[in-house]
């Protein structure tokens, strides 16, 4: 059984509404209740009983210490950058499931190409839904992420639909997570 946390917002913050992926204000006082804590962001659900996302930089209104950046230099310099980059889409997390976007199988497709002096990233993934407005969140998750890690340049993100996804696309340690296995 999982143990949440129903505490009082510290000051004001931006959230985003799941699964519609639009902004919402959310007032000091106001009494949420954390469901996920993964990735460096929250996914709390308000009075309504709806469910918002709260970004990490915005962890002091939950009463959180705000992360520093994510950033993984220390293992850039001694691995490859393309596992680095896929340890760090390992890092995104859908805000409704408590499994990374890599094992969920949302990413089809990950390429580096020389770039000037570092690596273009060009990442191709899809979502669990077709019509889940959280496709953009996730796409600027994934872009500051992979962007802040040394050697790389540029970074792309598509969002794709085909093909569709399915729960067959997850890793077997997805299901086992998930209890469908």
């Amino acid at each position: 059984m999982t143990a949440f946390t129903t505490l009082a917002l510290q000051r004001d913050t931006n959230a985003i509404t799941i699964p519609y992926g639009q902004p919402v204000r959310l007032s000091k006082g106001t009494s949420v209740t954390v469901l996920q804590t993964l990735g460096g962001n929250y996914t709390v659900q308000v009075p309504t009983g709806d469910m918002v996302r709260i970004d990490a930089a915005d962890a002091d209104a939950l009463g959180f210490a705000t992360e520093a950046p994510h950033t993984q230099a220390v293992e850039a310099v001694e691995r490859p950058l393309e596992e680095t980059v896929w340890d760090t889409l390992r890092t995104c997390f859908d805000p409704e499931i408590p499994v990374n976007i890599v094992d969920l199988g949302l990413v089809y497709e990950c390429t580096l190409s020389p770039d000037g002096d570092g690596q273009r990233v060009d990442i191709r993934l899809t979502l669990t839904a077709p019509g889940c407005g959280m496709g953009d969140v996730l796409r600027q998750d994934i872009e500051r992420k992979v962007a802040a890690l040394p050697g790389v340049t540029a970074v792309s993100v598509q969002l794709v639909v085909d093909p569709p996804w399915h729960q067959g696309m997850m890793s077997d340690a997805a299901k086992l997570q998930l209890g469908l296995l």
